[in-house]
């Protein structure tokens, strides 16, 4: 039982303070069961990780502030009508072709945006949903021009088959930037974040780095840079424990 403590307390500093949630460690020292990571001769679930850490809490430690979700459920009000503007000829989701669904290919992204303290800087982030690959960038603001302008700018090397946004106005330039890419374009049903899952997910990753209240206009584009590539280059759970560059470059990269 004493060993088996150390061995979890020294994994937790060294991964979960790395960023990683328990789910997400890979190693050349781990065999992945259904539900367990074995360390050489230490077998550790990730629901003891998570019960350690709540009870850490509970003892006046951190070790929770490490873990990526902690944002509480807040009920919305009013009608959807009138908290979202009128993006011209949008395609529902419900009309995407089930090859989408089906996550068969790569160069079909999901799009939204990060915003900064005070509704000041802005930060586009997109998607691939297959291989989990992340593009992001800094616009000027939320205007459609520039958030249109930054997503054209990060997709210029890339093969894009379709996106599907989230139903900000800052999305309305829709038509040009489909055009622009030979793609198609989908909206995501008013307030059904979960249906755009792989975009909502990896930018909960990427607020590890830039919390809430991060002042965007602070933040350099290489520093958004740095955090997109750590992102990519960490190992998934979801993708068999390839990082998402793997996947999407379709290689096997030797991580330490």
């Amino acid at each position: 039982m004493i060993s088996h403590q150390l061995g979890l307390r020294q994994w937790e500093l060294n991964q979960i303070r790395k960023e990683k949630k328990p789910k997400q460690h890979k190693s050349s020292k781990i065999v992945k069961t259904s539900t367990c990571l074995i360390f050489s001769a230490l077998s550790i679930c990730h629901e003891s990780i998570y019960g350690h850490i709540h009870k850490d809490k509970k003892q006046g430690g951190n070790l929770y502030t490490l873990l990526r979700c902690q944002k509480k459920r807040k009920k919305r009000y009013g009608s959807s009508n009138n908290r979202r503007s009128v993006i011209k000829d949008q395609v529902r989701i419900d009309k995407r072709p089930k090859v989408i669904d089906g996550r068969k290919r790569k160069g079909d992204f999901e799009g939204d945006t990060i915003i900064g303290k005070a509704h000041k800087g802005v930060i586009v982030t997109i998607v691939d949903r297959k291989t989990r690959f992340l593009l992001a960038k800094k616009a000027e603001s939320k205007k459609a021009a520039d958030v249109t302008s930054a997503i054209l700018s990060v997709l210029n090397d890339h093969k894009v088959r379709s996106i599907t946004y989230d139903n900000g106005g800052e999305f309305a330039l829709h038509k040009q930037i489909a055009e622009l890419t030979n793609s198609k374009s989908y909206f995501a049903n008013p307030y059904h974040s979960w249906e755009r899952g792989t975009n909502e997910n990896t930018n909960g990753l990427l607020r590890q780095y830039f919390p809430k209240h991060t002042d965007f206009t602070k933040v350099t584009e290489e520093q958004l840079q740095l955090a997109v590539n750590e992102i990519n280059h960490r190992p998934r759970k979801v993708l068999e424990y390839k990082s998402a560059y793997e996947a999407y470059y379709g290689i096997n990269l030797n991580y330490t």
